[in-house]
């Protein structure tokens, strides 16, 4: 199995409750039944106020590396991505577990 985490940073003067960024959370909590190497998915929304936090998360589960790619290049995985795209940043790490 490999986990694959991602916290997203948004850009300076954006705020989570804009449509735009609503809108892309949304379009990443839709994943979970509609790309099926998923095994495992969830995201949620930082409620930390720690200075270093970043604002929202996905920690995410899939078989094996073939199963990463195809998640990657899924086309709604794109369409979501490129929405934060538009008002955050983000990190990302994959390991076996």
């Amino acid at each position: 199995m490999i986990r694959h985490l991602v916290l997203f940073k948004l850009n300076e003067g954006v705020e989570r409750d804009e449509p735009r960024v609503a809108a892309g959370a949304r379009a990443f909590a839709e994943l979970s039944g509609i790309v099926p190497e998923l095994e495992f998915w969830e995201c949620a929304w930082n409620i930390s106020d720690r200075p270093i936090a970043y604002d929202f998360a996905i920690n995410s589960a899939v078989a094996d590396r073939d199963a990463l790619k195809r998640y990657i290049e899924h086309p709604a995985h794109q369409a979501a991505a490129g929405q934060w795209r538009e008002f955050a940043t983000w990190v990302i790490a994959d390991y076996e577990f």
